[in-house]
Order: structure tokens, then C-alpha cells, then sequence
């Protein structure tokens, strides 16, 4: 659909699946409409979850972060990449041992899940697991090129060349996998978005149908092609790194596109009245 279509469908959904950076924050500031959005979802019987591919803090830190904005919530509202890279360890690969490629906290998260992990470039190691690394180190980089030359598998949380920030964004997860590409000519597995495994394990948890969702994101390569993989609604703001010449730029087509949270909630209000 174009810009100015309207959402009447919008109204019948009642989970909304919500992508964070970009989409309702970036960095400290959180975007205007997002706590009467969220709790015009509540009002009409719904339910929301926050979805990231961002693997560098747990889910304690998100709801920290959103704390300090002003939202209260549970560990059962957020599904992140860490939570898909676990499930298809434990399905697929039960008892392999990975080299953490990430943050402290990414590898306490898979510490604690009981898969057996790494920051060494150990002989035995199977899979190198590469997440959005803030405490990124060249002897990291080196590890990772020892290991993947070395036969071990290549999986990575999450294809998003960049994370937007408040003067720009930073490599995220996608970019450092590229340069490691380039280095050893190996490609990665990616995890999270847009596989439509996060979608899949959401309508899983909260037992909704797919014709009563919809995913909200700033990301069309990402988040949008998350939501049309896995059959369901989108809404493409753009509030964070997308704009509307992405649409064609990576032929990804989402249902309805929208300034941002505000003016979802306008519409849907407006929507409400009539």
C-alpha cells in the first residue's frame, strides 16, 4: 500500500510485534506517542512484544533502558536475536561448542542456557557465533579468522549493516560479518531478522494467528522482510535508518508506511471515532 492509504485492518490486529531502536527510541530519547500506543494495545485486549536483533545487552537491560523512558515491563514482553540463536543451537546443533563472537552479556545469555561456549579459538570449537559487539577487539577478528579457516561454521545473530545512534550509527553485526567475508572468503548463517523464525516463535508464545499480527519496524532489509517472510502485516516507519527510496532500493514491499509511532496512533484513534 502507498503512504497515504488508510489502516482500517490495523484495528483488528491485536499483536503488535515492535522493533526498538529506530522504531520507538533511539538511544536515550524515546519518540513521541509510544506510551499512549502502547497502551491503546492494551485497552483493545492486545498485546505487544519488543523484538531486537541488537545481541549486546539481556533482556534486564532493555528493561532498564525502557524503565528510564518510562515504560514498565516484563522479561515475557522482549524476543531478541539471542533468544532465536539459542533455540537453533539447542534444535540443530545440541551440545556443539561455540566461540561467542559478542558482548559479556551475549555470551552469559548463552552461558546460562546451557550451551557450550568460548572466547578462546579452541581446537574443538564447532561454531563461531558472531553477535552486534560493542567490545569488539582485533583479537577477536583474528580468532574468528583462525577459526573460520579452520573449517568451524559461520552463524551471526543478525544481518544489520549499521545501528542508528543519536550523531549517525556504528557497524552493527552485518558489517563486521561482511569484513570477515572479505577476509576468509566465508559467508554466514544469519539468525535473527529477517528470518521469519522471531515472528514464528512470538505468534508460538502468545498463541495469536498470523492474521491477527502485525510487525512494526525502521528497517525495511531487516524488519519489514521479517514480517512478509513470515506472512504477516507490516508497518514501515521511518523514524530510524530506513526511508522510502528503500522500498525499491530492496524490493521489499510492507503493507503500510508511516512517519512514526504518532501517527499510527493518530489514525488509529481517528479510525476509533468514525
Amino acid at each position: 500500500m502507498k503512504r497515504g492509504d488508510p489502516m482500517p485492518t490495523l484495528r483488528e490486529k491485536r499483536l503488535f510485534l515492535l522493533d526498538m531502536d529506530g522504531t520507538i527510541y533511539l538511544d536515550d530519547r524515546l519518540f513521541d506517542g509510544v506510551i499512549p500506543f502502547l497502551h491503546y494495545i492494551r485497552q483493545v485486549g492486545g498485546r505487544y512484544l519488543f523484538l531486537t536483533n541488537n545481541s549486546s545487552r539481556g533482556v534486564e537491560g532493555y528493561m532498564e533502558k525502557m524503565r528510564c523512558l518510562g515504560i514498565e515491563t516484563e522479561k515475557s514482553d522482549y524476543l531478541t536475536s539471542v533468544d532465536v540463536s539459542i533455540a537453533a543451537l539447542q534444535k540443530e546443533r545440541p551440545g556443539k561448542k561455540c566461540y561467542v563472537f559478542g558482548t559479556r552479556s551475549f555470551y552469559a545469555q548463552l552461558e546460562s542456557a546451557g550451551i557450550p561456549v568460548t572466547d578462546r579459538p579452541d581446537p574443538d570449537v564447532d561454531i563461531l557465533l558472531c553477535g552486534f559487539d560493542r567490545e569488539l577487539t582485533f583479537q577477536k577478528l583474528e580468532d574468528a579468522c583462525i577459526l573460520l579457516n579452520r573449517g568451524a561454521e559461520f552463524w551471526a545473530t543478525n544481518p544489520d549493516w549499521v545501528c542508528p545512534t543519536w550523531y549517525g550509527s556504528v557497524p552493527d553485526c552485518g558489517s563486521v560479518c561482511r569484513m570477515l567475508t572479505t577476509a576468509t572468503g566465508r559467508t554466514p548463517r544469519f539468525l535473527g531478522k529477517p528470518r521469519p523464525d522471531m515472528v514464528y516463535l512470538s505468534m508460538a508464545r502468545t498463541g495469536f494467528a498470523p492474521a491477527q499480527t502485525v510487525l512494526l519496524g525502521d528497517r525495511l532489509y531487516t524488519d519489514i522482510a521479517c514480517g512478509v517472510n513470515a506472512g504477516i502485516d507490516t508497518v514501515f516507519v521511518l523514524s530510524g535508518e530506513g526511508t522510502e527510496e528503500d522500498i525499491e532500493k530492496f524490493g521489499v514491499h510492507p503493507t503500510w508506511v508511516r512517519r512514526d509511532i504518532a501517527e499510527i496512533l493518530q489514525e488509529l484513534q481517528k479510525t476509533e471515532e468514525n
